[in-house]
């Protein structure tokens, strides 16, 4: 409590404090950190990739997935999350995160049904399409974006925003949404 006092009055007191405690060149690098990550081609391929394959699920198997998802989370014997933290992209987003001197706290790429497609860290459900990040951007529309408020998330345990936007293929139809948390405390 102590700690969160003083790095909210040193914000104040440098003068690069706003309503939610956010600067702006905070929001500017996670908007940077988005655009980059959601402008890879292995990001676009692997989120087509997962779109096809998820085609014809239904809102049941969706529910059913991230039922299964919340119920490993946390365990050792979690085949669904192991699956997913251990493809190539998941590795690569690990590394960005890992590179960001703890700026970034988590990189959750989705699908066009809200589905996690590849992520740094595991996150503590599977299915994103009921959140603003998925919601406010894929469902939005090509070149949306969400900002969310500071806040202490679930599945990284500290406060952060999350910058989120929407990926496009080449025709610039969205295909997926990217998320990414940063710590203001770090930056």
């Amino acid at each position: 409590m102590i700690w969160t006092s003083f790095v909210i009055l040193a914000l104040l007191i440098s003068g690069h404090a706003f309503a939610d405690g956010v600067s702006p060149e905070l929001i500017d690098f996670g908007r940077t950190q988005a655009s980059n990550i959601a402008d890879r081609a292995d990001v676009i391929e692997q989120v087509k990739t997962q779109n096809r394959r998820n085609a014809t699920l239904s809102d049941e198997q969706i529910a059913a997935l991230d039922q299964r998802w919340r119920a490993q989370y946390g365990k050792q014997d979690a085949p669904l999350i192991h699956r997913l933290m251990n493809t190539p992209l998941s590795d690569s987003l690990r590394n960005l995160q890992l590179r960001s001197s703890k700026w970034i706290t988590e990189i959750i790429i989705m699908d066009n049904r809200g589905l996690n497609v590849a992520q740094s860290s595991v996150t503590s459900d599977y299915w994103q399409g009921d959140e603003d990040k998925w919601l406010e951007t894929f469902a939005a529309g090509p070149e949306a974006e969400h900002i969310s408020p500071l806040g202490r998330d679930e599945s990284t345990r500290s406060m952060q925003i999350q910058v989120s936007r929407t990926i496009t293929d080449s025709n610039g139809q969205p295909i997926g949404a990217v998320t990414v948390g940063i710590a203001p405390v770090q930056f």
